[in-house]
């Protein structure tokens, strides 16, 4: 699958915990990505800076859906479902 053209929902979704070009704290979930410009598009695509959990995205059905607006809630709910178990102190809640 291409991606589809004014989405940018993998870039707005999910959030990465490593600093990267642009953004020193990474990015939060549902937070925009500097590098996504007004046409929806990155402006790190096939630059080395762009972040390895960005490079190594795949567009397909089952993430994307059939329109930016299914994209964006699927992406959310990939979001949520991979957090890591809330811990406190080195414990597992």
């Amino acid at each position: 699958m291409q991606c589809r053209e004014a989405c940018g929902a993998c870039c707005i979704a999910p959030s990465i915990s490593r600093p990267y070009y642009g953004m020193p704290r990474g990015k939060a979930a549902g937070e925009r990505c500097v590098h996504l410009d007004a046409s929806m598009r990155c402006e790190l695509f096939e630059d080395p800076r762009r972040p390895r959990f960005c490079a190594t995205f795949a567009a397909e059905p089952a993430v994307c859906g059939a329109n930016r607006e299914q994209a964006l809630v699927i992406l959310a709910e990939l979001e949520v479902l991979t957090l890591p178990p809330a811990t406190a102190g080195g414990r597992q809640l």
